[in-house]
This record gives C-alpha cells, sequence and structure tokens, in this order.
C-alpha cells in the first residue's frame, strides 16, 4: 500500500503567528526551523514512498525548499491540517492508499510512532482513520495539569473503548482521576499524538462536512470525522525512552529545547 507523507504547515496560526519558521536548537547547538525539524522527523519513517510539505505560505515555501523539501502549495481557505492534507493529495492526483498527516508543530514525533500507526490502519480495514496514543507517566500527567491550571493549552488527551476506537479527545484531561502518581508511574490518560493516516476516500469526504460543534468548541479537527460517524482509530505507541511534546505555545520552544538537551537530539 503505497504512503504520502504530508506535512501541513501555516504562516498564520492564531496562537503563534510564523511557528513554522521559529528556530529551535538542538542538544550540541545546531539551529534549525521547527518545519525542517518536522520534515526530517517524516524523512525517518521506513515505508514513506513521498514526503511533502503542505502550506499556502511562500516564505514558508522558500525556507522549505532551501533544506531540500518538496512543497505542494495549498490554499489559503484549508481551516486545518487534515483539510490541507486532502487539499495535497488532490493536487498530487491523488493515488495514494494511506495519506500521513505528520504536523508540523510536532518535531520529536519518533519513526516508530508514525510506522506503527500506519500498520495499525493496514490491519484495521474497519477504521478510516487512525492516530497515535501515548501513555502518561506521571510527569506528564502533571505537565497537563499544570497547564491547564494557568490557562494553557497543553496536550490532548483521548479515551478509547475496548476495540482500541474512539470515545473521544479533549484538551481537558481526561479521564478524571483524583490519584497522585508517581514521576514514572503509568496513569490511565493518554496522551494523543497529533499525527493522522487517513483513507483516501475518508479523507476526500472531510472538507464536505460543515464544522460540528464538538470540533467547534475543543479546536480538534479529527472530531469532524467522529461527528459524521467515521471510525477512529486509537493505536497505542511506546515511548522507548523519548519524551514527546508538540510545539502549540510560545512557551513550548524552551520545553522542546530542553528534551532535545535531555535526550541528546540535535
Amino acid at each position: 500500500m503505497s504512503v504520502l507523507i504530508a506535512i501541513p504547515a501555516r504562516y498564520a496560526s492564531t496562537r503563534y503567528p510564523g511557528k513554522p519558521l521559529v528556530s529551535l536548537t538542538g542538544a550540541s547547538g545546531t539551529e534549525m526551523t521547527l518545519i525542517e525539524r518536522s520534515w526530517r522527523a517524516a524523512m525517518a519513517v521506513s515505508g514513506a514512498d513521498r514526503v511533502v510539505v503542505a502550506t499556502d505560505d511562500d516564505r514558508i515555501r522558500a525556507v522549505a525548499e532551501g533544506f531540500g523539501a518538496e512543497v505542494v502549495m495549498t490554499s489559503s481557505d484549508c481551516v486545518n491540517g487534515t483539510e490541507r492534507c486532502a487539499e495535497a493529495h488532490a493536487v498530487l492526483g491523488g493515488g495514494f492508499d494511506i495519506v500521513v498527516n505528520l504536523q508540523g508543530d510536532a518535531p520529536l514525533t519518533p519513526h516508530w510512532f508514525v510506522e506503527d500507526l500506519i500498520a495499525g490502519l493496514r490491519a484495521a480495514p474497519e477504521a478510516d482513520i487512525a492516530t497515535p496514543v501515548l501513555r502518561c507517566d506521571g510527569m506528564a500527567l502533571n505537565g497537563f495539569l499544570n497547564d491547564r491550571k494557568h490557562g494553557r493549552v497543553g496536550g490532548t488527551t483521548a479515551v478509547f473503548a475496548a476495540d482500541r476506537s474512539a470515545l473521544y479527545f479533549s484538551k481537558e484531561v481526561i479521564p478524571f482521576t483524583s490519584q497522585i502518581y508517581a514521576d514514572d508511574a503509568p496513569t490511565p490518560v493518554f496522551h494523543h499524538v497529533g499525527v493522522y493516516a487517513y483513507r483516501p476516500g475518508a479523507l476526500a469526504d472531510y472538507p464536505t462536512w460543515p464544522m460540528g460543534p464538538l470540533e467547534t468548541l475543543e479546536g480538534l479537527e479529527q472530531l469532524r470525522f467522529m461527528e459524521n460517524g467515521r471510525k477512529v482509530l486509537c493505536v497505542e505507541v511506546e515511548a522507548r525512552g523519548r519524551q514527546f511534546w508538540e510545539l502549540n505555545n510560545p512557551e513550548d520552544v524552551a520545553r522542546i529545547e530542553e528534551m532535545m538537551a535531555a535526550m541528546g537530539l540535535d
């Protein structure tokens, strides 16, 4: 099954304008833009047939082409990454069996997260979309709770059924637990990793659906699939000692740089 990885990137982010071009410093002091680090993460994925950056901004295009990425220009009317991936797939003429959305704000995404995701969707013909979830340890959960306490949008959490079909995604910390966990203890909370693998039919349908109330309230694009009765498969992935975080706010730059330093990633 042929696989396209599309990296949606827009300059006019509401929470963090210009985010794709923000510089992140690695463990040995190497500076690299967020979009280049995300592209390098995509290029490390085994089994991908093509990797493109999908954007509507000439500044991002120039930077991406400068470090060797293939760029697909998309409309500024795309309201989220899924719509941008749908347009990019169409611009390329379609034909891929799986389209992966590796969001341009997740430079710490390990290649095995995406490889496990692709394998999970291949093994679940009843699913229209698959997305990874990572069980939080106490340290990660406390970080989520601290962000919410201070009014910051941190990571997204997910709850799912016994068959791993998603029940809900939220920027709040769900499910509720009153228990206190040690930093290295497993918790019942799962961090949703912002990567998606779509079957092309469901991806093509997505932009034709109106934005529903849950997507509007949460600002989470995957809820549109669920609001339209499409099955979203949650694929549990293993951290293997790697820390993971997405760049959602300016404050996250220092957090991600600290993680890269701790893991020796340049």
